[in-house]
């Protein structure tokens, strides 16, 4: 069962729970939640003899498809030995360590998306500049890509190709809710910490009027759309689903 937010994580533990024994059984949670909510399953879980991994990862669909995600891995030293064989070169190209507590992984995976957010929403305003100025958005992305690698063009990639907003019936590479969620955890630790994440508040801006203007079926990269609609072009794109 996907675990798309915290909530979820939540119901599946209390089922666990609810079993007569749970005893040296072993969990493994990938999903991105808050750190207090990953600190939270793991006490509740020692209590009934179980342990817990969290280990977020890093990656998009096609990353994990070709078993290259990185795992940010916290908890028992002994458990993520355990499992280690069956995710390095495996599952996954690299393990973070994280150590025992399972709340500084979770961190890391929060911090981790305040970069693949904060670059989306820098490429989205990027582009929109380079098709305004006459420059083009191709030469902007083939500069993205010499200039900063295979990863920030293939953000570009997800705004040019149309991919932002997908056709109804393919699901986005990263969607729009599950991103939203993410930044509001990290806005929420921020806060709390007394610092602030402004790019980052302006992309979740442009994603919850993405999200009022083109419903839920949309990527992160649809930050994309809003910035073309404030610069006065249309939401839509020649190659997303309501401009071919």
């Amino acid at each position: 069962m996907p675990i798309s937010d915290d909530a979820v994580l939540n119901d599946l533990v209390e089922q666990a729970l609810s079993l007569k024994s749970i005893h040296g059984k072993l969990f493994i949670d990938t999903s991105t939640v808050h750190p207090s909510t990953s600190s939270a399953v793991a006490e509740a879980l020692k209590a009934k003899g179980a342990h817990f991994i969290a280990s977020p990862v890093f990656g998009a669909s096609p990353v994990a498809a070709a078993g290259k995600l990185i795992f940010a891995m916290a908890g028992s030293q002994d458990q993520i030995s355990r499992v280690s064989p069956y995710i390095q070169d495996v599952m996954g190209r690299q393990i973070i360590n994280m150590g025992a507590d399972v709340h500084s992984s979770s961190l890391l995976k929060i911090s981790g998306n305040i970069f693949v957010i904060g670059f989306q929403e820098l490429i989205a305003e990027a582009q929109v500049f380079a098709e305004k100025t006459g420059l083009g958005t191709a030469r902007m992305e083939e500069f993205i890509g010499g200039m900063f690698g295979p990863v920030l063009e293939s953000y570009s990639k997800r705004m040019t190709s149309g991919a932002y907003a997908p056709p109804l019936d393919t699901p986005p590479g990263f969607a729009v809710s599950l991103a939203s969620k993410d930044v509001r955890h990290a806005l929420a630790i921020a806060e709390e910490k007394g610092c602030q994440l402004p790019t980052l508040e302006t992309a979740q801006n442009r994603m919850t009027k993405a999200r009022e203007y083109a419903g839920e079926s949309l990527d992160s990269s649809s930050v994309y759309g809003i910035a073309r609609l404030e610069a006065g072009l249309p939401f839509w794109s020649e190659n997303s689903r309501q401009g071919n």
